[in-house]
Protein backbone atom coordinates (compact mmCIF):
# COMPACT_ATOMS: atom_id res chain seq x y z
CA UNK A 1 0.00 0.00 0.00
CA UNK A 2 2.82 2.32 0.83
CA UNK A 3 4.37 1.63 -2.58
CA UNK A 4 1.07 2.36 -4.32
CA UNK A 5 0.68 5.68 -2.45
CA UNK A 6 4.24 6.70 -3.35
CA UNK A 7 3.64 5.91 -7.04
CA UNK A 8 0.46 8.03 -7.05
CA UNK A 9 2.24 10.96 -5.39
CA UNK A 10 5.07 10.91 -7.92
CA UNK A 11 2.56 10.67 -10.76
CA UNK A 12 0.75 13.81 -9.56
CA UNK A 13 4.06 15.69 -9.28
CA UNK A 14 5.03 14.70 -12.82
CA UNK A 15 1.68 15.81 -14.22
CA UNK A 16 1.97 19.18 -12.50
CA UNK A 17 5.51 19.66 -13.76
CA UNK A 18 4.48 18.84 -17.33
CA UNK A 19 1.52 21.25 -17.24
CA UNK A 20 3.55 24.30 -16.11
CA UNK A 21 4.88 25.21 -19.59
CA UNK A 22 1.34 25.02 -20.98
CA UNK A 23 0.00 27.33 -18.25
CA UNK A 24 2.85 29.74 -18.82
CA UNK A 25 2.07 29.76 -22.54
CA UNK A 26 -1.59 30.53 -21.88
CA UNK A 27 -0.86 33.50 -19.56
CA UNK A 28 1.88 35.09 -21.72
CA UNK A 29 0.84 38.33 -23.46
CA UNK A 30 -0.10 38.14 -27.14
CA UNK A 31 2.67 39.17 -29.51
CA UNK A 32 1.98 42.55 -31.26
CA UNK A 33 1.82 42.28 -35.05
CA UNK A 34 4.14 44.46 -37.09
CA UNK A 35 3.00 47.71 -38.66
CA UNK A 36 3.78 46.26 -42.09
CA UNK A 37 1.39 43.36 -41.52
CA UNK A 38 -1.35 45.72 -40.34
CA UNK A 39 -0.76 48.01 -43.31
CA UNK A 40 -1.24 45.06 -45.69
CA UNK A 41 -4.57 44.30 -44.03
CA UNK A 42 -5.55 47.98 -44.28
CA UNK A 43 -4.69 48.04 -47.99
CA UNK A 44 -6.98 45.05 -48.41
CA UNK A 45 -9.64 46.81 -46.32
CA UNK A 46 -9.81 43.91 -43.87
CA UNK A 47 -10.97 46.08 -40.98
CA UNK A 48 -12.49 43.28 -38.91
CA UNK A 49 -9.21 41.33 -39.00
CA UNK A 50 -7.28 44.42 -37.86
CA UNK A 51 -9.62 44.90 -34.90
CA UNK A 52 -9.34 41.21 -33.98
CA UNK A 53 -5.54 41.37 -34.01
CA UNK A 54 -5.12 44.65 -32.13
CA UNK A 55 -7.99 44.55 -29.61
CA UNK A 56 -6.36 41.96 -27.27
CA UNK A 57 -3.13 43.92 -26.95
CA UNK A 58 -2.79 45.52 -23.50
CA UNK A 59 -0.79 48.41 -24.97
CA UNK A 60 -0.11 49.68 -28.47
CA UNK A 61 2.29 52.04 -30.16
CA UNK A 62 1.05 55.30 -31.70
CA UNK A 63 1.16 53.69 -35.16
CA UNK A 64 -0.91 50.68 -34.06
CA UNK A 65 -3.35 53.00 -32.26
CA UNK A 66 -3.82 54.83 -35.54
CA UNK A 67 -4.54 51.64 -37.48
CA UNK A 68 -6.84 50.35 -34.73
CA UNK A 69 -8.80 53.61 -34.56
CA UNK A 70 -9.02 53.82 -38.36
CA UNK A 71 -10.36 50.27 -38.55
CA UNK A 72 -12.99 51.04 -35.91
CA UNK A 73 -13.97 54.14 -37.86
CA UNK A 74 -14.43 52.11 -41.05
CA UNK A 75 -16.66 49.80 -39.06
CA UNK A 76 -18.63 52.94 -37.93
CA UNK A 77 -17.82 52.40 -34.30
CA UNK A 78 -17.37 56.14 -33.94
CA UNK A 79 -16.98 56.48 -30.15
CA UNK A 80 -14.47 53.65 -29.85
CA UNK A 81 -12.55 54.94 -32.86
CA UNK A 82 -12.31 58.43 -31.40
CA UNK A 83 -11.02 57.10 -28.07
CA UNK A 84 -8.28 55.05 -29.74
CA UNK A 85 -7.21 57.87 -32.05
CA UNK A 86 -7.05 60.33 -29.16
CA UNK A 87 -4.87 57.85 -27.27
CA UNK A 88 -2.52 57.59 -30.22
CA UNK A 89 -2.49 61.36 -30.62
CA UNK A 90 -1.28 61.77 -27.08
CA UNK A 91 1.65 59.47 -27.90
CA UNK A 92 2.47 61.32 -31.15
CA UNK A 93 1.10 64.89 -30.98
CA UNK A 94 3.09 66.00 -34.04
CA UNK A 95 1.63 63.29 -36.31
CA UNK A 96 -0.96 64.94 -38.63
CA UNK A 97 -2.65 61.58 -39.36
CA UNK A 98 -4.54 61.68 -36.07
CA UNK A 99 -6.36 65.03 -36.48
CA UNK A 100 -7.08 64.11 -40.10
CA UNK A 101 -8.66 60.78 -39.14
CA UNK A 102 -10.58 62.41 -36.28
CA UNK A 103 -11.81 65.04 -38.73
CA UNK A 104 -13.03 62.23 -40.96
CA UNK A 105 -15.12 60.87 -38.08
CA UNK A 106 -16.59 64.33 -37.43
CA UNK A 107 -17.23 64.73 -41.16
CA UNK A 108 -19.09 61.40 -41.36
CA UNK A 109 -21.29 62.57 -38.52
CA UNK A 110 -21.85 65.91 -40.36
CA UNK A 111 -20.19 67.86 -37.57
CA UNK A 112 -18.50 70.19 -40.04
CA UNK A 113 -17.33 72.89 -37.57
CA UNK A 114 -15.45 70.29 -35.48
CA UNK A 115 -14.03 68.69 -38.62
CA UNK A 116 -12.74 72.10 -39.76
CA UNK A 117 -11.20 72.72 -36.33
CA UNK A 118 -9.29 69.42 -36.47
CA UNK A 119 -8.19 69.95 -40.06
CA UNK A 120 -6.81 73.40 -39.26
CA UNK A 121 -4.64 71.70 -36.65
CA UNK A 122 -3.53 69.16 -39.25
CA UNK A 123 -2.67 71.91 -41.73
CA UNK A 124 -0.41 73.53 -39.14
CA UNK A 125 1.45 70.21 -38.84
CA UNK A 126 1.57 69.57 -42.60
CA UNK A 127 0.90 72.89 -44.38
CA UNK A 128 1.72 71.58 -47.86
CA UNK A 129 -0.19 68.31 -47.74
CA UNK A 130 -2.56 68.28 -50.71
CA UNK A 131 -5.09 65.88 -49.18
CA UNK A 132 -5.43 67.90 -45.96
CA UNK A 133 -5.85 71.22 -47.79
CA UNK A 134 -8.37 69.70 -50.16
CA UNK A 135 -10.31 68.10 -47.30
CA UNK A 136 -10.42 71.37 -45.33
CA UNK A 137 -11.51 73.35 -48.39
CA UNK A 138 -14.27 70.84 -49.06
CA UNK A 139 -15.58 71.19 -45.50
CA UNK A 140 -15.72 74.98 -45.83
CA UNK A 141 -17.38 74.62 -49.22
CA UNK A 142 -20.11 72.44 -47.74
CA UNK A 143 -20.59 75.00 -44.96
CA UNK A 144 -21.14 77.72 -47.55
CA UNK A 145 -17.93 79.59 -46.66
CA UNK A 146 -16.57 80.04 -50.16
CA UNK A 147 -13.84 82.48 -49.14
CA UNK A 148 -12.27 79.98 -46.72
CA UNK A 149 -12.68 77.16 -49.24
CA UNK A 150 -10.82 79.15 -51.89
CA UNK A 151 -8.02 79.99 -49.47
CA UNK A 152 -7.12 76.32 -49.03
CA UNK A 153 -8.02 75.14 -52.53
CA UNK A 154 -5.71 77.76 -54.02
CA UNK A 155 -2.79 76.11 -52.21
CA UNK A 156 -3.19 73.05 -54.41
CA UNK A 157 -4.16 74.79 -57.66
CA UNK A 158 -7.93 74.39 -57.31
CA UNK A 159 -10.73 75.00 -58.18
CA UNK A 160 -10.75 75.21 -61.96
CA UNK A 161 -13.77 77.02 -63.40
CA UNK A 162 -15.28 75.34 -66.44
CA UNK A 163 -18.22 77.67 -67.07
CA UNK A 164 -19.78 80.86 -65.70
CA UNK A 165 -23.57 80.99 -65.68
CA UNK A 166 -26.12 83.62 -64.69
CA UNK A 167 -29.59 82.86 -63.35
CA UNK A 168 -31.72 84.76 -64.07
CA UNK A 169 -30.05 86.44 -67.01
CA UNK A 170 -29.28 90.06 -65.98
CA UNK A 171 -30.43 92.94 -68.15
CA UNK A 172 -27.18 94.84 -67.66
CA UNK A 173 -24.94 94.77 -70.74
CA UNK A 174 -23.06 91.42 -70.86
CA UNK A 175 -19.78 93.17 -71.67
CA UNK A 176 -20.04 95.35 -68.56
CA UNK A 177 -20.86 92.39 -66.32
CA UNK A 178 -17.98 90.48 -67.88
CA UNK A 179 -15.64 93.35 -66.94
CA UNK A 180 -16.91 93.11 -63.37
CA UNK A 181 -15.83 89.46 -63.16
CA UNK A 182 -12.12 89.26 -62.34
CA UNK A 183 -12.08 85.51 -63.04
CA UNK A 184 -12.82 83.62 -66.22
CA UNK A 185 -13.57 80.07 -67.45
CA UNK A 186 -10.78 77.53 -67.99
CA UNK A 187 -8.76 79.09 -65.16
CA UNK A 188 -8.26 78.61 -61.43
CA UNK A 189 -10.53 80.75 -59.29
CA UNK A 190 -8.23 82.74 -57.01
CA UNK A 191 -9.50 84.16 -53.73
CA UNK A 192 -8.32 87.70 -54.55
CA UNK A 193 -10.10 87.57 -57.91
CA UNK A 194 -13.30 86.43 -56.22
CA UNK A 195 -13.11 89.27 -53.68
CA UNK A 196 -12.36 91.80 -56.41
CA UNK A 197 -15.41 90.56 -58.31
CA UNK A 198 -17.55 91.06 -55.22
CA UNK A 199 -16.34 94.66 -54.88
CA UNK A 200 -17.00 95.48 -58.54
CA UNK A 201 -20.44 93.88 -58.65
CA UNK A 202 -21.42 95.76 -55.49
CA UNK A 203 -20.04 98.96 -56.99
CA UNK A 204 -22.38 98.73 -59.99
CA UNK A 205 -25.20 99.67 -57.61
CA UNK A 206 -27.87 97.63 -59.39
CA UNK A 207 -27.71 94.34 -57.48
CA UNK A 208 -29.20 94.79 -53.97
CA UNK A 209 -28.83 91.05 -53.39
CA UNK A 210 -26.57 88.63 -55.21
CA UNK A 211 -24.82 85.33 -54.60
CA UNK A 212 -22.07 83.26 -56.21
CA UNK A 213 -22.71 79.51 -56.25
CA UNK A 214 -19.79 77.18 -56.96
CA UNK A 215 -21.06 73.84 -58.24
CA UNK A 216 -18.95 70.71 -58.56
CA UNK A 217 -18.88 68.73 -61.81
CA UNK A 218 -18.21 65.05 -62.43
CA UNK A 219 -14.90 65.86 -64.15
CA UNK A 220 -13.45 67.49 -61.02
CA UNK A 221 -13.97 71.04 -62.28
CA UNK A 222 -16.55 73.57 -61.13
CA UNK A 223 -19.20 75.80 -62.63
CA UNK A 224 -19.77 79.27 -61.19
CA UNK A 225 -23.37 80.49 -61.10
CA UNK A 226 -24.21 84.14 -60.45
CA UNK A 227 -27.69 84.60 -58.96
CA UNK A 228 -28.94 88.10 -58.30
CA UNK A 229 -31.95 90.36 -58.04
CA UNK A 230 -31.43 93.34 -60.33
CA UNK A 231 -32.76 96.88 -60.17
CA UNK A 232 -33.94 98.16 -63.52
CA UNK A 233 -35.84 101.34 -64.10
CA UNK A 234 -37.62 102.26 -60.87
CA UNK A 235 -36.71 99.00 -59.13
CA UNK A 236 -36.53 95.23 -59.49
CA UNK A 237 -40.34 95.07 -59.54
CA UNK A 238 -43.25 97.48 -59.31
CA UNK A 239 -43.64 96.75 -55.59
CA UNK A 240 -39.93 97.28 -54.98
CA UNK A 241 -40.03 100.53 -56.95
CA UNK A 242 -43.05 101.75 -55.00
CA UNK A 243 -41.39 100.90 -51.68
CA UNK A 244 -38.15 102.67 -52.61
CA UNK A 245 -40.07 105.74 -53.80
CA UNK A 246 -42.24 106.03 -50.68
CA UNK A 247 -39.84 104.88 -47.92
CA UNK A 248 -39.21 108.52 -46.88
CA UNK A 249 -42.91 109.40 -46.86
CA UNK A 250 -43.26 109.20 -43.03
CA UNK A 251 -40.48 111.80 -42.88
CA UNK A 252 -42.15 114.10 -45.44
CA UNK A 253 -40.02 112.99 -48.33
CA UNK A 254 -39.90 110.77 -51.41
CA UNK A 255 -36.98 109.06 -53.18
CA UNK A 256 -37.26 109.11 -56.99
CA UNK A 257 -34.73 106.58 -58.29
CA UNK A 258 -33.93 105.10 -61.68
CA UNK A 259 -31.43 102.30 -62.27
CA UNK A 260 -29.47 100.69 -65.09
CA UNK A 261 -30.12 103.31 -67.74
CA UNK A 262 -29.38 101.90 -71.23
CA UNK A 263 -28.35 98.65 -69.47
CA UNK A 264 -25.04 100.30 -68.52
CA UNK A 265 -25.42 100.46 -64.70
CA UNK A 266 -26.02 104.20 -64.96
CA UNK A 267 -28.08 105.13 -61.91
CA UNK A 268 -30.01 108.19 -60.80
CA UNK A 269 -30.81 108.39 -57.08
CA UNK A 270 -32.54 111.39 -55.51
CA UNK A 271 -34.46 112.56 -52.49
CA UNK A 272 -37.00 115.38 -52.19
CA UNK A 273 -38.03 116.44 -48.68
CA UNK A 274 -40.63 119.13 -48.06
CA UNK A 275 -40.34 119.28 -44.24
CA UNK A 276 -40.74 123.01 -43.44
CA UNK A 277 -37.90 122.88 -40.90
CA UNK A 278 -35.36 121.06 -43.06
CA UNK A 279 -36.14 121.17 -46.76
CA UNK A 280 -33.70 119.25 -48.91
CA UNK A 281 -33.20 118.12 -52.51
CA UNK A 282 -30.46 115.58 -53.29
CA UNK A 283 -29.60 114.15 -56.69
CA UNK A 284 -26.85 111.67 -57.54
CA UNK A 285 -25.97 110.51 -61.05
CA UNK A 286 -23.37 107.75 -61.33
CA UNK A 287 -22.07 105.36 -63.94
CA UNK A 288 -19.10 103.25 -65.08
CA UNK A 289 -16.04 105.19 -66.19
CA UNK A 290 -15.00 104.35 -69.77
CA UNK A 291 -17.61 101.54 -69.90
CA UNK A 292 -15.72 99.41 -67.36
CA UNK A 293 -16.44 98.14 -63.86
CA UNK A 294 -13.16 99.10 -62.19
CA UNK A 295 -13.95 102.80 -61.87
CA UNK A 296 -17.16 104.79 -61.42
CA UNK A 297 -17.88 108.48 -61.66
CA UNK A 298 -20.47 110.33 -59.62
CA UNK A 299 -22.12 113.73 -60.08
CA UNK A 300 -23.78 114.98 -56.93
CA UNK A 301 -25.85 117.98 -55.93
CA UNK A 302 -27.39 118.88 -52.57
CA UNK A 303 -29.71 121.84 -51.86
CA UNK A 304 -30.79 122.59 -48.29
CA UNK A 305 -32.90 125.12 -46.46
CA UNK A 306 -32.81 124.34 -42.74
CA UNK A 307 -33.87 125.97 -39.49
CA UNK A 308 -31.52 125.36 -36.58
CA UNK A 309 -32.07 125.94 -32.86
CA UNK A 310 -29.04 125.03 -30.75
CA UNK A 311 -29.85 123.39 -27.40
CA UNK A 312 -28.10 121.15 -24.89
CA UNK A 313 -30.71 118.38 -25.10
CA UNK A 314 -33.50 117.06 -27.28
CA UNK A 315 -35.81 116.65 -24.29
CA UNK A 316 -36.57 118.24 -20.92
CA UNK A 317 -35.64 121.79 -19.90
CA UNK A 318 -33.17 122.99 -22.55
CA UNK A 319 -33.45 126.70 -23.48
CA UNK A 320 -32.36 127.84 -26.92
CA UNK A 321 -28.70 128.92 -27.02
CA UNK A 322 -28.77 130.25 -30.61
CA UNK A 323 -30.75 129.91 -33.84
CA UNK A 324 -30.39 130.50 -37.55
CA UNK A 325 -31.62 129.58 -41.00
CA UNK A 326 -29.06 127.87 -43.23
CA UNK A 327 -29.23 127.82 -47.02
CA UNK A 328 -26.68 125.57 -48.65
CA UNK A 329 -26.00 124.45 -52.22
CA UNK A 330 -23.33 122.05 -53.44
CA UNK A 331 -22.20 120.48 -56.72
CA UNK A 332 -19.58 117.71 -56.60
CA UNK A 333 -17.74 115.32 -58.92
CA UNK A 334 -16.06 112.13 -57.69
CA UNK A 335 -14.18 109.21 -59.20
CA UNK A 336 -14.00 105.92 -57.25
CA UNK A 337 -11.88 102.83 -57.84
CA UNK A 338 -13.11 99.24 -57.48
CA UNK A 339 -10.10 97.68 -59.17
CA UNK A 340 -8.73 95.90 -56.09
CA UNK A 341 -10.28 93.62 -53.51
CA UNK A 342 -8.11 94.99 -50.72
CA UNK A 343 -7.81 98.73 -51.43
CA UNK A 344 -10.40 101.23 -52.63
CA UNK A 345 -9.91 104.94 -53.24
CA UNK A 346 -11.94 107.90 -54.35
CA UNK A 347 -11.09 111.49 -55.18
CA UNK A 348 -13.09 114.50 -56.21
CA UNK A 349 -13.88 118.16 -55.92
CA UNK A 350 -16.91 120.22 -54.98
CA UNK A 351 -18.12 123.77 -55.19
CA UNK A 352 -20.57 125.02 -52.57
CA UNK A 353 -22.28 128.17 -51.39
CA UNK A 354 -23.90 128.97 -48.07
CA UNK A 355 -25.60 131.91 -46.41
CA UNK A 356 -27.21 132.43 -43.02
CA UNK A 357 -30.45 134.28 -42.23
CA UNK A 358 -32.51 135.07 -39.13
CA UNK A 359 -29.44 134.65 -36.96
CA UNK A 360 -29.73 134.89 -33.18
CA UNK A 361 -26.10 134.20 -32.27
CA UNK A 362 -26.28 134.12 -28.49
CA UNK A 363 -22.87 133.17 -27.08
CA UNK A 364 -22.39 130.32 -29.55
CA UNK A 365 -22.41 131.64 -33.12
CA UNK A 366 -19.34 133.82 -33.61
CA UNK A 367 -18.75 135.80 -36.82
CA UNK A 368 -16.05 133.34 -37.92
CA UNK A 369 -18.37 130.35 -37.72
CA UNK A 370 -21.02 132.22 -39.73
CA UNK A 371 -18.71 132.82 -42.69
CA UNK A 372 -20.86 132.79 -45.84
CA UNK A 373 -19.99 132.66 -49.52
CA UNK A 374 -18.50 130.26 -52.04
CA UNK A 375 -16.24 127.38 -51.15
CA UNK A 376 -14.00 125.10 -53.20
CA UNK A 377 -13.12 121.74 -51.66
CA UNK A 378 -10.81 118.91 -52.67
CA UNK A 379 -11.46 115.53 -51.09
CA UNK A 380 -9.75 112.13 -51.13
CA UNK A 381 -10.55 108.87 -49.41
CA UNK A 382 -8.68 105.60 -49.00
CA UNK A 383 -10.12 102.41 -47.52
CA UNK A 384 -8.44 99.04 -47.12
CA UNK A 385 -9.01 95.56 -45.72
CA UNK A 386 -6.27 95.30 -43.10
CA UNK A 387 -7.11 91.84 -41.79
CA UNK A 388 -9.28 89.10 -43.20
CA UNK A 389 -9.74 85.67 -41.58
CA UNK A 390 -12.07 83.69 -43.85
CA UNK A 391 -12.08 80.66 -41.54
CA UNK A 392 -13.49 82.78 -38.71
CA UNK A 393 -15.61 84.93 -41.03
CA UNK A 394 -13.88 87.99 -39.61
CA UNK A 395 -12.92 91.16 -41.50
CA UNK A 396 -11.22 94.33 -40.31
CA UNK A 397 -11.28 97.50 -42.41
CA UNK A 398 -9.55 100.86 -42.11
CA UNK A 399 -10.43 104.13 -43.80
CA UNK A 400 -8.89 107.59 -43.99
CA UNK A 401 -10.15 110.71 -45.73
CA UNK A 402 -9.00 114.27 -46.21
CA UNK A 403 -10.93 117.39 -47.14
CA UNK A 404 -9.09 120.62 -47.90
CA UNK A 405 -11.20 123.68 -48.62
CA UNK A 406 -10.96 127.38 -49.31
CA UNK A 407 -13.85 129.67 -48.44
CA UNK A 408 -14.29 133.07 -50.06
CA UNK A 409 -16.17 135.32 -47.63
CA UNK A 410 -15.33 138.66 -46.06
CA UNK A 411 -11.91 137.14 -45.35
CA UNK A 412 -10.50 134.25 -47.34
CA UNK A 413 -10.30 131.18 -45.12
CA UNK A 414 -8.84 127.71 -45.52
CA UNK A 415 -9.32 124.60 -43.44
CA UNK A 416 -8.50 120.89 -43.45
CA UNK A 417 -10.52 118.01 -42.03
CA UNK A 418 -8.95 114.60 -41.43
CA UNK A 419 -11.18 111.63 -40.64
CA UNK A 420 -10.14 108.06 -39.88
CA UNK A 421 -11.90 104.85 -38.90
CA UNK A 422 -11.12 101.28 -37.96
CA UNK A 423 -13.84 98.64 -37.79
CA UNK A 424 -14.42 94.91 -37.75
CA UNK A 425 -17.27 92.61 -38.65
CA UNK A 426 -17.73 89.03 -37.47
CA UNK A 427 -20.19 86.21 -38.12
CA UNK A 428 -19.67 83.85 -35.15
CA UNK A 429 -21.33 80.80 -36.70
CA UNK A 430 -19.68 78.65 -39.33
CA UNK A 431 -22.41 79.38 -41.88
CA UNK A 432 -25.30 81.76 -42.43
CA UNK A 433 -25.89 85.20 -40.93
CA UNK A 434 -28.08 84.23 -37.99
CA UNK A 435 -25.71 86.13 -35.70
CA UNK A 436 -23.59 89.14 -36.62
CA UNK A 437 -21.37 91.44 -34.58
CA UNK A 438 -19.56 94.61 -35.61
CA UNK A 439 -17.66 97.46 -34.05
CA UNK A 440 -16.10 100.68 -35.32
CA UNK A 441 -13.80 103.39 -33.99
CA UNK A 442 -13.99 106.75 -35.75
CA UNK A 443 -12.32 110.07 -35.22
CA UNK A 444 -12.12 113.43 -36.93
CA UNK A 445 -10.02 116.55 -36.48
CA UNK A 446 -10.31 120.00 -38.02
CA UNK A 447 -7.47 122.41 -38.70
CA UNK A 448 -8.42 126.01 -39.31
CA UNK A 449 -11.72 127.84 -39.10
CA UNK A 450 -14.76 126.08 -40.60
CA UNK A 451 -18.22 127.43 -41.40
CA UNK A 452 -21.17 126.26 -39.34
CA UNK A 453 -22.33 123.59 -41.81
CA UNK A 454 -18.92 121.85 -41.72
CA UNK A 455 -19.05 121.13 -37.97
CA UNK A 456 -19.31 117.50 -36.87
CA UNK A 457 -22.40 116.35 -34.98
CA UNK A 458 -22.78 113.34 -32.67
CA UNK A 459 -26.39 112.21 -32.66
CA UNK A 460 -29.29 110.60 -34.47
CA UNK A 461 -30.36 112.69 -37.44
CA UNK A 462 -31.28 111.54 -40.93
CA UNK A 463 -28.65 113.76 -42.57
CA UNK A 464 -25.90 112.77 -40.11
CA UNK A 465 -23.59 109.73 -40.23
CA UNK A 466 -22.20 109.88 -36.66
CA UNK A 467 -25.00 108.37 -34.58
CA UNK A 468 -25.09 108.44 -30.79
CA UNK A 469 -28.29 106.46 -30.46
CA UNK A 470 -29.58 108.09 -27.27
CA UNK A 471 -28.98 111.65 -28.56
CA UNK A 472 -31.52 112.86 -31.11
CA UNK A 473 -30.31 115.72 -33.30
CA UNK A 474 -33.68 117.45 -33.71
CA UNK A 475 -36.23 118.99 -31.39
CA UNK A 476 -39.62 120.17 -32.60
CA UNK A 477 -38.38 119.27 -36.07
CA UNK A 478 -35.41 121.65 -35.95
CA UNK A 479 -31.79 120.56 -35.97
CA UNK A 480 -29.36 121.56 -33.24
CA UNK A 481 -30.12 119.44 -30.17
CA UNK A 482 -27.09 117.12 -30.51
CA UNK A 483 -23.48 118.10 -29.64
CA UNK A 484 -21.55 120.00 -32.35
CA UNK A 485 -17.82 120.61 -32.68
CA UNK A 486 -14.66 120.54 -34.76
CA UNK A 487 -13.15 117.31 -33.38
CA UNK A 488 -14.73 114.03 -32.33
CA UNK A 489 -14.23 110.41 -31.34
CA UNK A 490 -16.96 107.77 -31.66
CA UNK A 491 -16.86 104.06 -30.84
CA UNK A 492 -19.90 101.96 -31.72
CA UNK A 493 -20.59 98.29 -31.07
CA UNK A 494 -23.67 96.29 -32.03
CA UNK A 495 -24.84 92.70 -32.43
CA UNK A 496 -27.73 91.34 -34.51
CA UNK A 497 -29.81 88.18 -34.30
CA UNK A 498 -32.13 87.11 -37.10
CA UNK A 499 -35.74 86.97 -35.96
CA UNK A 500 -37.42 86.34 -39.30
CA UNK A 501 -36.54 85.97 -42.95
CA UNK A 502 -38.31 84.70 -46.05
CA UNK A 503 -35.92 85.74 -48.80
CA UNK A 504 -37.64 89.08 -49.39
CA UNK A 505 -37.94 90.44 -45.85
CA UNK A 506 -35.46 90.10 -42.98
CA UNK A 507 -35.95 91.22 -39.39
CA UNK A 508 -33.00 91.47 -36.97
CA UNK A 509 -32.79 92.41 -33.30
CA UNK A 510 -29.79 93.27 -31.17
CA UNK A 511 -28.15 95.48 -28.55
CA UNK A 512 -25.75 98.37 -29.13
CA UNK A 513 -23.31 100.55 -27.22
CA UNK A 514 -22.07 103.98 -28.34
CA UNK A 515 -19.25 105.91 -26.67
CA UNK A 516 -18.28 109.32 -27.95
CA UNK A 517 -16.95 112.78 -27.28
CA UNK A 518 -16.92 115.93 -29.38
CA UNK A 519 -14.77 118.99 -28.67
CA UNK A 520 -14.36 122.52 -29.95
CA UNK A 521 -12.19 125.52 -29.07
CA UNK A 522 -15.40 127.35 -28.23
CA UNK A 523 -16.62 126.33 -24.79
CA UNK A 524 -20.20 126.84 -25.95
CA UNK A 525 -19.89 123.86 -28.33
CA UNK A 526 -18.89 120.25 -27.81
CA UNK A 527 -20.12 117.58 -25.42
CA UNK A 528 -17.85 118.66 -22.53
CA UNK A 529 -17.86 115.06 -21.22
CA UNK A 530 -17.78 111.54 -22.59
CA UNK A 531 -21.17 110.30 -23.77
CA UNK A 532 -22.37 106.73 -23.12
CA UNK A 533 -25.45 105.41 -24.92
CA UNK A 534 -26.82 101.87 -24.86
CA UNK A 535 -30.00 100.19 -26.00
CA UNK A 536 -31.45 97.90 -28.64
CA UNK A 537 -32.58 98.17 -32.24
CA UNK A 538 -34.71 96.26 -34.72
CA UNK A 539 -33.59 96.27 -38.36
CA UNK A 540 -36.17 95.68 -41.06
CA UNK A 541 -34.72 94.90 -44.50
CA UNK A 542 -36.78 94.82 -47.69
CA UNK A 543 -35.83 95.30 -51.35
CA UNK A 544 -32.24 96.10 -50.38
CA UNK A 545 -33.23 98.96 -48.05
CA UNK A 546 -32.87 98.86 -44.24
CA UNK A 547 -35.09 100.67 -41.74
CA UNK A 548 -33.90 100.73 -38.10
CA UNK A 549 -36.15 101.18 -35.06
CA UNK A 550 -33.98 101.97 -32.05
CA UNK A 551 -34.35 102.60 -28.34
CA UNK A 552 -31.39 104.23 -26.65
CA UNK A 553 -30.66 105.29 -23.09
CA UNK A 554 -28.20 108.01 -22.20
CA UNK A 555 -26.28 106.53 -19.27
CA UNK A 556 -25.10 109.98 -18.17
CA UNK A 557 -28.40 111.92 -18.15
CA UNK A 558 -30.88 109.02 -18.06
CA UNK A 559 -32.73 110.31 -21.13
CA UNK A 560 -34.54 107.77 -23.33
CA UNK A 561 -34.62 108.06 -27.12
CA UNK A 562 -36.88 106.29 -29.62
CA UNK A 563 -35.98 106.78 -33.27
CA UNK A 564 -36.69 105.48 -36.76
CA UNK A 565 -33.93 105.83 -39.32
CA UNK A 566 -33.12 104.72 -42.87
CA UNK A 567 -29.72 103.04 -42.88
CA UNK A 568 -29.51 102.58 -46.65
Amino acid sequence: MRNIAAVLAWSIVLVLLCSCPALAAQTAPAQAPSSQDIQKLADAQRWTDIVALLAPLPSRSADLDFHYGSALAHLKRWSDAELELQAGRRLAPADPRFPIELAGIAFQQKNYPHAAHLLRQAVKLAPHDAYTNDFLATVYFLEGNLEAALKYWNRIGKPEIAEIRTDPEPRVAPALLDHAFAFSPAATLQLQDFLATNARVRGLGIFPQYHFDLRARDDGKFDMQFRASERNGFGESKWAGLFLFLRELPFQGVDPEFYNLHHQAINFVSMFRWDAQKRRIVAQFSGPFQHGAKYRYELFTDLRNENWVLRNSFTGPAPALASLNLRYQIVALDLASYASARVRWSAGAQVSHRDFRNVEPGAVLTPDILSAGYQLKQQAQLSAVVWRVPERRFTMNAEASSQAARLWSQHDETFEQLVGSLGWRWFPQAEGDDYEMQQSFRGGRTFGQVPFDELFMLGLERDNNLPMRAHIGTRDGRKGSAPLGRNYFLASWEADKNLYGNGLITVKLGPFLDVGKITDPSTALGSQKWLWDTGAQVKFRAFGSVVAFSYGKDLRSGNNAFYVNLLQ
